[in-house]
């Protein structure tokens, strides 16, 4: 069993033509920039972006003490430690970006021809978050992502696999610019409001950053906008069946 498994994991899928490359590109800039597909792999991309704060947070030496994946599409990552310096503020950074550098990564195993592995990694990654979430919701979220991504990974041929793995790269290497965007709209909003960013449940990770950095929070998410687009452009070249000369 565990051989098959590794075999799945390891074997290579063919690429996909122009055509069809550009075909699942298009389908995911529908997914990303549309409210009703953007809400849907809005899920994974809070996933990705939790996941981020936590593994750089065990990474500085943090305590994970669990991560919350809500119904709205948000979560929450806590962690126990200093409450300030270096690592701290790395494990607040780690958020927005996440989403996009696991994207690239997809983009990276996809385009050398490890669809089946880029999906497994999803499922490694649903496995791991399983440890760590402690919500139902939440729950149910990585559940039902790893059960799907698992099914579809054993089940389809390899052509479905390499058209799946390209729109999943591309959604979260889209969706993760537009979070971006989301995050700008939310303070503006507040703004307008004339209520404080500090108030409980609205305290996004730029003004965290921002108040233990003293760099303004706008230059927080230009670093963040940077990241994400850097990504994109990267993980498209990499997607793209370039003719071999």
């Amino acid at each position: 069993m565990l051989t098959d498994v590794w075999d799945r994991v390891t074997a290579t899928q063919p690429g996909l033509d122009w055509p069809w490359a550009l075909a699942m590109a298009a389908l995911a800039l529908v997914i990303a920039w549309t409210p009703a597909g953007y809400r849907l792999v809005r899920h994974l991309a809070t996933l990705a972006h939790e996941a981020g704060h936590a593994i750089v947070a065990v990474s500085v030496g943090r305590r994970l003490s669990g991560i919350r994946l809500h119904s709205d599409t948000s979560g929450v990552t806590l962690s126990r430690g200093r409450p300030r310096g270096p690592g701290m503020v790395l494990t607040l950074a780690a958020g927005y970006p996440a989403p996009a550098v696991v994207g690239l990564a997809g983009a990276w195993l996809t385009g050398a021809g490890y669809a089946a592995g880029w999906l497994w990694s999803l499922v490694v990654l649903c496995a791991l978050m399983l440890l760590v979430v402690r919500n139902l919701y939440g729950l149910w979220v990585v559940l039902a992502t790893g059960v799907a991504v698992t099914a579809l990974s054993w089940t389809a041929p390899p052509l479905v696999l390499s058209a799946v793995a390209h729109v999943v790269a591309w959604s979260l290497l889209l969706s993760a610019p537009r979070a971006v965007v989301e995050l700008q709209r939310q303070r503006r909003g507040l703004r307008r409001r004339g209520r404080s960013r500090a108030a409980p449940g609205l305290d996004r990770d730029a003004d965290q950053l921002a108040r233990l950095t003293g760099v303004p929070a706008v230059l927080w998410i230009v670093l963040f906008w940077l990241v994400c687009i850097g990504c994109l452009v990267t993980g498209g070249r990499l997607l793209w069946p370039w003719p071999v000369s």
